[in-house]
């Protein structure tokens, strides 16, 4: 898009301005009338330069409007009749604003690209504030027209070719249109092409809310840092805090990530300028930098906004708190508790149910007792009363030390008081914590009254009982109860079908426990514990054939063995007389990369020595780390019995051997040797 040398005959002028809208003659009144605003004021006159007719002359608009709007338009009577009317407004004395108006309203870019021609060939030509004023029109015009962002960047070669300085509006809009449609090389070239003092605050707070939306983060910081110097000309404001932390928090596909260090640094500028994140942003924050291990950020993140004095709520120090704990930082937790004290921000239900849940995880249920009661009695500094979560949580940590009693009466409170109902997690706890104390009546009729409640069971409440069943041999009632539920639209889970497996191969009821596993690998996706249960249970059951082909459809589902189920399956191979399977096995487990350990090897020195291979039995304690309790367990046994009490003190001179090892077979390691072995 170009402009000619020379000016366009009046006829040309017409058609090109013709309006197409018959109800513009009250828009064009209006822009006649208006007063132009604040950003456009219009360049005051030379004193000796005769009074223009005045451009609220709503007439002269009128007719030009007529003219405009005529059919006859190329007829030499109305030309004459539109240069009058042009002549009659002096078009030269016309504000930028005015000009501005009158451009938006042409029919597009091109028009209005000779529409600017036709200003710069009148005599005398307006100033270059007003021609800007044009193109900015012209920009605007062309933004609306498909590919606009081609068109744009020939319009704003041309405007630097035509010597005019882009308007802040103009560079704003270019700003805009090169970002959307990812011409990100672009945004930068027109920004410096903006004269230095229109590089004003709102510019910059486009181009990098652009910059950011583009993924320029380096480009983003440094355009910030300009604005964020103590003595910086035009300081970031409040849109630009919002644009910058919203735009980071979004998450935007930068050329690099971002380090919390510096989000930290970032916040302490903008804190500097008095501008901070609000409470929801800095939880959301803090909240995240500890979840991925970031809790020193978090730290510093909390209390740059303290040292700074800036806006604080008590969701920040919860998140912070949560974080810590999690992380086990319980001495900073103390030291963050007393700063919140300090500051004035007084905890609420949250920040006591973090507290308390960190001392029962400590298993000092007493301390959390007493926060309990002070939080109830107001003396934390505000009246807190407990909520179904904490209630839960000391429950919970009731049972766990096994006052099971205690957390009984608790619940047993929250029903009285009926203030804090019980809910399916209160029960749960309790069930669980019975369960596996060994009081399944007790656990049964805490089931039953969860119904008398009202309080509906969940997967985790069947998984508590089948389990607390099966583990005290009552694998039957556990597969009846589980049915029972199933019946009630009560499915269980993987977690069921493992407990159940493990169950039934307990009370040597194996052909259930492997029916039961068929049953789960056509419903569920097995886990390694369940293929680990399955093959202990076939192991115990010297059904190593089935166990081996367990242990492969384990390995071809993707499932690693340990160094735990190596020994399982090398010592059934053991007991069943099969030596040659259980070396297969440990070659397998060393190119697996997994060093045999003491039961690896006791497992085979109890083999050769049973079978009188006591050679192969040396070699295997030579290539032990070191013999234990066990293994002198397994010489003892065997080596005395045919006549070998003197080797098997050879065995064990040379190796390093635990007191308390040697405490119990002073005959093979006297009292008085033990100095040479520490």
């Amino acid at each position: 898009m170009s402009i000619t040398s020379t000016a366009p005959k009046c006829s040309r002028l017409l058609r090109l301005l013709r309006i197409q809208n018959p109800n513009c003659r009250a828009s064009f009144i209006h822009l006649a009338t208006e007063k132009p605003s604040a950003h456009r004021l219009p360049k005051a006159l030379p004193s000796s330069s005769p009074a223009p007719p005045p451009p609220s002359c709503s007439p002269f608009i009128a007719q030009l409007i007529e003219v405009l709007k005529s059919e006859d338009n190329g007829s030499s009577e109305e030309n004459e009749k539109l240069v009058e009317i042009l002549t009659s407004l002096g078009i030269h004395s016309l504000s930028s604003d005015q000009l501005l108006q009158i451009t938006r309203r042409l029919p597009d870019a091109s028009t209005a690209l000779n529409f600017l021609q036709h200003l710069r060939s009148n005599s005398p030509c307006p100033d270059d504030d007003s021609l800007s004023s044009v193109f900015e029109a012209v920009f605007e015009l062309a933004s609306r027209e498909p590919n606009s962002g081609d068109k744009l960047m020939e319009l704003f070669n041309t405007s630097k070719q035509l010597n005019l300085p882009l308007t802040v509006c103009s560079a704003t809009l270019l700003i805009r249109c090169f970002g959307k449609g990812k011409m990100v090389d672009k945004l930068m070239l027109v920004f410096n092409e903006l004269e230095p003092r229109k590089r004003d605050c709102d510019v910059r707070n486009v181009l990098v809310d652009e910059l950011l939306r583009n993924g320029c983060l380096d480009d983003a910081l440094q355009v910030l840092d300009e604005m964020l110097q103590s003595n910086a000309q035009f300081p970031a404001n409040e849109n630009t805090r919002r644009i910058v932390f919203d735009g980071l928090f979004k998450g935007h596909k930068y050329e690099r990530r971002m380090s919390e260090k510096e989000i930290v640094e970032l916040v302490s500028k903008f804190g500097a300028h008095g501008l901070f994140p609000d409470s929801i942003r800095l939880t959301k924050w803090i909240t995240k930098f500890c979840r991925i291990g970031e809790c020193d950020s978090a730290w510093d993140l909390l209390h740059v906004m303290m040292d700074l004095d800036g806006p604080l709520e008590v969701a920040s120090f919860n998140a912070l708190l949560t974080g810590l704990e999690k992380n086990g930082q319980f001495k900073k937790m103390n030291l963050l508790m007393k700063e919140m004290k300090d500051k004035g921000i007084l905890p609420n239900v949250v920040t006591m149910g973090i507290s308390i849940n960190h001392l029962c995880k400590s298993r000092r249920v007493d301390e959390a007792l007493e926060l309990f009661e002070k939080m109830r009695a107001g003396e934390v500094g505000v009246t807190i009363e407990p909520d179904v979560i904490i209630h839960n949580t000391l429950i919970d940590g009731l049972c766990k030390v096994g006052r099971l009693e205690e957390g009984l009466a608790l619940m047993r409170r929250m029903k009285s008081e009926n203030n804090c109902l019980p809910s399916t997690a209160t029960y749960n706890c309790l069930i669980d914590g019975f369960c596996k104390a060994g009081e399944l009546e007790k656990s049964v009729e805490l089931f039953h009254e969860m119904g008398k409640d009202g309080v509906q069971p969940n997967v985790i409440t069947v998984n508590s009982l089948v389990d607390g069943m099966c583990k005290h041999g009552r694998a039957g009632s556990a597969l009846e109860f589980f049915k029972e539920m199933k019946e009630k639209g009560l499915e269980g889970n993987a977690v069921s079908y493992t407990a159940l497996i493990g169950g039934f191969f307990a009370v040597n009821k194996i052909n259930k426990a492997m029916e039961l596993f068929d049953e789960m690998r056509e419903k569920f996706t097995p886990d390694a514990v369940v293929y680990y249960t399955a093959i202990s249970g076939l192991t115990l059951a010297g059904r190593m054939d089935d166990a081996y082909l367990v242990f492969s459809e384990m390995r071809k589902a993707g499932f690693q063995p340990d160094i735990g189920c190596y020994n399982v399956m090398i010592n059934g191979f053991c007991k069943t007389n099969k030596i040659d399977k259980a070396h297969e096995m440990l070659k397998e487990m060393t190119r697996a990369g997994m060093k045999p350990d003491n039961f690896t090897y006791n497992t085979l020195i109890s083999y050769f020595s049973k079978n009188g291979d006591l050679k192969t039995a040396h070699k295997m304690i030579e290539e032990a780390c070191n013999p234990d309790y066990m293994t002198l367990e397994i010489l003892t046994e065997w080596l005395p019995g045919v006549g070998e009490a003197d080797k098997l003190r050879k065995f064990v001179q040379g190796y390093k051997i635990s007191d308390s090892t040697r405490s119990c077979y002073p005959q093979f390691c006297g009292q008085s040797d033990l100095s040479k072995y520490r």
